[in-house]
């Protein structure tokens, strides 16, 4: 059944056949992650997922603006409801991965890996030669899921982060080059 679903993934762009396999399939369509463009309608949910994964969440005004300014910005569905975002900066032949998360409640599921396999594909899609991004130190399962899809580190961004204590917290920059 999942294999099946996959393979409709590929059409599903319109959402009355995207609305018809999750009528009629939902066992499978509630288990796949759908990735489309972010739109204004998904900001609400998209900020309520910020803000629940992060201690210094970007406010909504910030989303609002990487949509208005044309970030590529993405989604994740499972059935209706989203669950995962990306935003992708993408100039001079470089991409910059400027936020990818997935609600607390479905990690774990190889949605961060998909979200960020979609990103880097847009990335090369728009002749991107590198993507590179910062994560904080702290965070290693985002660090092991980026090595895991080729990134390096390159370097450092002092004092990048707010931190819970009140100071700051460096960034790893990490970076790979695109095929």
């Amino acid at each position: 059944m999942v294999a099946l679903w996959d393979s409709f993934k590929r059409w599903l762009g319109c959402e009355e056949q995207r609305s018809f396999y999750i009528r009629h399939f939902p066992e499978v369509a509630n288990q796949s992650l759908f990735i489309r463009p972010m739109k204004k309608g998904d900001l609400k949910a998209v900020v309520a997922i910020e803000a629940s994964a992060y201690h210094f969440p970007w406010s909504l005004g910030i989303f609002k603006n990487c949509l208005k300014v044309g970030y590529s910005c993405w989604v994740g569905e499972l059935g209706n409801e989203v669950v995962a975002y990306g935003i992708l900066s993408i100039a001079a032949g470089e991409a910059h991965v400027m936020n990818v998360c997935v609600a607390p409640s479905c990690r774990g599921r190889r949605y961060g890996q998909m979200m960020m396999e979609h990103l880097m594909e847009v990335a090369r899609h728009h002749r991107a030669d590198m993507i590179l991004l910062e994560v904080r130190p702290s965070n290693e399962t985002a660090i092991r899921l980026y090595h895991r899809l080729g990134f390096n580190e390159i370097g450092q961004r002092k004092n990048y982060y707010p931190a819970a204590n009140g100071g700051r917290e460096d960034a790893l920059v990490m970076a790979r080059m695109l095929e």
